[in-house]
């Protein structure tokens, strides 16, 4: 007989066995651990969790967080919370006493080691519009008109400011709005009150608008529609001041498009390249802005313009922007702008820029007003960086006696960029 041999055992095999006896193994360990966990363990302690103190402890109710919404009328406290979501227009009508008194709010952070209470002051809602003794009644509506006593529309209309010794100030404008309710909102309850808002005509509501901006605290400018280079192919609407127009029909389209609201401190241009060309036609219009005793605030875009001249000629108070901030609506590039401007008003005392109306430039504009107090600058409104005197209305709407002659302080009108 053949002698017997042991078979060779398979490496392939081996490695397989211990494999299967090993996962057995694990598995019948993890089992017991995780049956034992289930038994007798806390479920409380097997879980992450991170713990934030907000507050010291204490025994009594926690701090109350109060906030300016609370001290508004309900259809404002709504729309500042709901409002950038909607594009709904609140409701203006009321009983005109809604915007005379001043609100004021604060609240108070609690530290975990270092309590301390932050008084902040709300935004003062300035009065509804029309103040008695700023308007008269015509068929074209309520145009602005200087009060008996020598006060402008453009003081009792402007808000009131308190300029910081040594620190530039810089101003912001937020122009077409009206249009668009949600773009509108966000304008009126996302930017600092000093921010000013500057509405288009043709706008639905427009007075309602008008007021629910300065119930915020935000004075308020009137676009006019200017004839633009290839006109009518730009559009401007039916009522823009044309050179190709008499002076009577130009006052005519004036007195309807001033007509459309009350509450506006001055005027700003909606386009107006080749009007801003023409001496013949801006020279009435001027005269008449300046015997409703408005301000007008030019954007600079028109690279040549004769408007500074027809107002030095007609005594208007007229300014010009520093820069058009949102030309590229990229949030990069208006915020290069928005540097070039903090740069002039270092240099000059004060500087304007405006910007339209588009989600981005609300929102750069929002971002940047926060971090100006803390580089030494004062975002204040327009009517201060124009040099405007404001003059508060007196009680019940009568008109106020003062001394002396209120006269606008104006400055050297800018040259166009």
């Amino acid at each position: 007989m053949p002698a017997s041999r042991t078979a060779e055992t398979s490496a392939l095999r081996t490695g397989l066995n211990q494999l299967v006896l090993g996962c057995a193994v694990f598995g019948l360990l993890g089992a017991a651990g995780g049956g034992a966990a289930y038994l007798f363990g806390d479920p409380d302690a097997g879980s992450p969790k991170i713990e934030i103190a907000l507050f010291q402890p204490q025994a009594g109710p926690p701090p109350v967080l109060k906030t300016r919404l609370e001290n508004l009328s309900p259809d404002i406290a709504t729309g500042a919370l709901h409002g950038a979501e909607s594009d709904e227009i609140p409701d203006g009508t009321g009983d005109g006493d809604e915007g005379d008194a001043p609100v004021q709010a604060s609240f108070t952070v609690t530290e975990v080691d270092n309590p301390k209470t932050i008084a902040v002051s709300a935004s003062t809602a300035l009065p509804k519009a029309p103040i008695a003794g700023f308007y008269q009644r015509t068929p074209a509506g309520d145009l602005p008109k200087i009060a008996d006593d020598g006060r402008t529309p453009a003081e009792a209309y402007a808000r009131p400011f308190t300029p910081v010794a040594g620190a530039p100030k810089v101003s912001l404008i937020v122009s077409g709005l009206g249009l668009k309710a949600s773009h509108t909102l966000a304008a009126i309850n996302d930017l600092p009150p000093e921010v000013t808002l500057s509405f288009v005509p043709y706008a639905n509501d427009l007075q309602t608008w008008i007021n629910r901006a300065r119930a915020a605290g935000h004075e308020v400018l009137l676009e006019l529609p200017m004839e633009p280079y290839d006109y009518p192919n730009v559009d401007t609407g039916p009522y823009t001041l044309l050179t190709s127009a008499s002076t009577d029909e130009n006052i005519r389209r004036l007195n309807l498009l001033l007509g459309k609201a009350s509450g506006y401190f001055g005027v700003t241009n909606y386009q107006g390249a080749k009007f801003a060309t023409d001496t013949h036609a801006a020279g009435p219009v001027f005269d008449a802005l300046k015997s409703h005793g408005l301000v007008f605030v030019n954007d600079g875009a028109a690279a040549r313009s004769v408007l500074p001249d027809a107002a030095k000629t007609s005594g208007l108070s007229f300014h010009v922007a520093d820069r058009i901030v949102d030309v590229e609506t990229s949030a990069d590039a208006i915020d290069h702008q928005l540097l070039q401007l903090e740069a002039l008003a270092l240099q000059n005392g004060d500087a304007i820029g405006i910007g339209y109306a588009y989600p981005v430039t609300i929102e750069q504009f929002r971002i940047w007003t926060q971090g100006l107090k803390a580089k030494g600058y004062q975002l204040a409104p327009v009517s201060a960086s124009v040099g405007v005197h404001t003059a508060p209305a007196a009680p019940d709407g009568a008109a106020a006696q003062r001394s002396g002659a209120p006269i606008i302080l104006t400055k050297t009108p800018k040259s166009p960029a």
